[in-house]
């Protein structure tokens, strides 16, 4: 994939996503099905999701209406065992979400994907205290759910985490069961930057509403009952962001324009809206490239054969595949660190390596296929390590708990390698 995945998989997300709902089998059978792993942390974990309007702009893809957003809330929960467990993606894009999974070679109407449920509890009351927010911006193309497996872990440890559609780059259900589709979006450099410019005021616009969460409004466009307390739970003096693919350059850019934002994790994303020689295009780097921060900030990159030349290609500072991270990583002032998750694909970033690797097996999916999108890593390593480097990147820097883990590799996790100049 080129580079290190971001395109393949953004072409093939925006390509997916849009395409119409399968037409239901006329003999149903048995559907394969799959579970995430449990969060790790000492707390329950609540849910609960927020129909945003922000009133004051445009719709950059749909000038005629203003700008919507659907998040999904995840937080320390109290009571939660009386609660309902959420869905791992909401009824009406059960549909949609065929067509996705068809794309990574899942046969269609074999999956019974509204029977996935997360862990997280809808509607728990937060748990007394406040707590760090981290913000979630997703890859080009994908939805908020697409990390839930890092989302709730995160969650469990003490963290609110805030996961971030953006609307029309992927399929959006409304309240009422509207679902906007994609607009047709091109990997071209003028499109690119557009959508990194949107995804950026998007994200600035969730921390506003956020603002007004804990002030104690309701932002919710439909004023639809809150968990008790959520608003308190918020500790907005403590944020950070991190996100996968063009997630993670959101998330950098993101903490270019918005000071409110403290660290960040960039999960596999070049950080550039041009993306050079490779594809025929201008290298065009963004802001947070061009200026590095001031502020914490984390890579963690993936290692895969590229299909075009059979090489072994490692997603790191040191290699100029990817332009934007030796760039970012000469300008990047404030703390830093760059870690390799050996055997890893781009989507070894996402819940789909879960799903991909279970799925396989019912239903007898190809291997090289999986293993393109995946890597060859084993998924509950990949995720423990996930995991690990995530929570463990805000607690230093959102709540100064120093464990020496980002002081050289661990034996704990052998596949991650620290990677130094």
């Amino acid at each position: 994939m080129v580079p290190f995945g971001l395109l393949a998989a953004a072409g093939a997300a925006l390509a997916l996503v849009a395409a119409p709902a399968p037409v239901a089998s006329a003999a149903p059978q048995a559907k394969a099905t799959f579970h995430l792993p449990a969060p790790t942390g000492r707390h329950d974990v609540g849910a609960t999701e927020l129909h945003l309007v922000d009133a004051s702009r445009k719709d950059p893809w749909k000038p005629e209406r203003a700008r919507e957003l659907m998040v999904s809330v995840r937080y320390p929960a109290r009571e939660a065992g009386r609660f309902p467990r959420a869905p791992w993606i909401s009824s009406g894009l059960a549909a949609v979400q065929d067509g996705f999974g068809a794309g990574l070679g899942i046969p269609k109407d074999s999956v019974d994907w509204t029977g996935v449920l997360a862990h997280a509890r809808s509607g728990a009351p937060a748990e007394h205290g406040r707590h760090p927010v981290v913000l979630y911006t997703p890859g080009l193309g994908f939805p908020r759910s697409a990390q839930t497996a890092i989302v709730e872990d995160l969650a469990s440890r003490g963290y609110v985490v805030v996961g971030i559609d953006h609307t029309f780059e992927t399929n959006v259900e409304f309240p009422g069961g509207r679902v906007e589709v994609p607009a047709h979006l091109e990997i071209e450099p003028v499109t690119m930057k557009k959508i990194l410019d949107v995804r950026v005021a998007d994200t600035r616009f969730v921390l506003d509403s956020l603002v007004r969460l804990a002030a104690g409004a309701n932002p919710d466009a439909e004023s639809r009952p809150l968990p008790r307390g959520l608003g308190g739970a918020l500790d907005l003096g403590r944020i950070g962001v991190f996100g996968h693919s063009y997630g993670g350059f959101t998330g950098g850019e993101t903490m270019v324009h918005d000071r409110r934002v403290d660290a960040g994790v960039n999960l596999d994303g070049s950080m550039a809206y041009g993306f050079g020689e490779l594809m025929g295009q201008p290298y065009l780097p963004g802001e947070v490239t061009k200026l590095g921060l001031d502020r914490p900030f984390l890579l963690m990159g993936s290692e895969a054969i590229d299909p075009a030349t059979g090489k072994l290609v490692r997603h790191t500072h040191l290699n100029d595949h990817d332009r934007s991270w030796p760039q970012f990583w000469a300008n990047q002032r404030g703390w830093k660190r760059d870690l390799l998750l050996g055997r890893s694909g781009h989507l070894a970033y996402t819940d789909y390596q879960v799903v991909l690797r279970r799925l396989a097996q019912q239903l007898n999916l190809p291997a090289q296929r999986v293993e393109q999108l995946v890597g060859t890593i084993d998924a509950g390593r990949s995720i423990a390590a996930q995991r690990t480097y995530v929570a463990g990147f805000f607690d230093l820097h959102l709540r100064q708990r120093d464990t020496g883990l980002f002081t050289g590799p661990s034996p704990l996790h052998p596949d991650i390698t620290f990677i130094t100049d």
